[in-house]
């Protein structure tokens, strides 16, 4: 066992943990931070996006150890309080999911794309999304979406 501390959504969380665990399984077993969503265990999906040190990255591709000392932002810490992200507000709006498994991860890779690149074309926000999939939605409206949240977050 190793011990860790990352802050996660702005909290410290300390944990001794196997030096073999994903990220992805410290979030969701022992944070219970379920919204990180395990899709494809093999980082082609893009559900289990978050935030390490503010940059997107596929938490099924980082073991736990190398983000200690790092922060973490998942899809429970885009809101604040019962306020929710502009981009969260957006995929609602310009109903941009419909099972809503990918929707995580499709909000995690947007919102690392407009903190970059705030108002960026339909191209950049395709590429931007590509390793996340989604099979419900066929993505124009989550497209529409990150444009939608994108122009809110410009009047802010």
């Amino acid at each position: 066992m190793t011990q860790i501390t990352i802050t996660v959504n702005g909290k410290a969380e300390t944990r001794d943990v196997e030096p073999r665990t994903l990220l992805v399984h410290f979030l969701r077993e022992e944070l219970r931070l379920t919204g990180t969503h395990v899709g494809c265990d093999t980082s082609q999906c893009g559900a289990c996006t978050v935030h390490l040190d503010g940059r997107a990255v596929k938490s099924c591709t980082v073991l736990a150890v190398q983000a200690d000392g790092g922060a973490v932002t998942t899809i429970e810490g885009m809101a604040r309080g019962e306020v929710m992200h502009p981009l969260q507000a957006a995929f609602k709006e310009e109903h941009g999911l419909q099972c809503g498994f990918c929707t995580p991860g499709m909000i995690m890779s947007a919102a690392d794309l407009l903190a970059r690149t705030p108002q960026p074309t339909e191209a950049e926000i395709r590429g931007a999304l590509e390793g996340n999939l989604c099979r419900c939605t066929g993505y124009q409206n989550i497209v529409r979406a990150v444009q939608t949240a994108a122009r809110t977050m410009a009047k802010a």
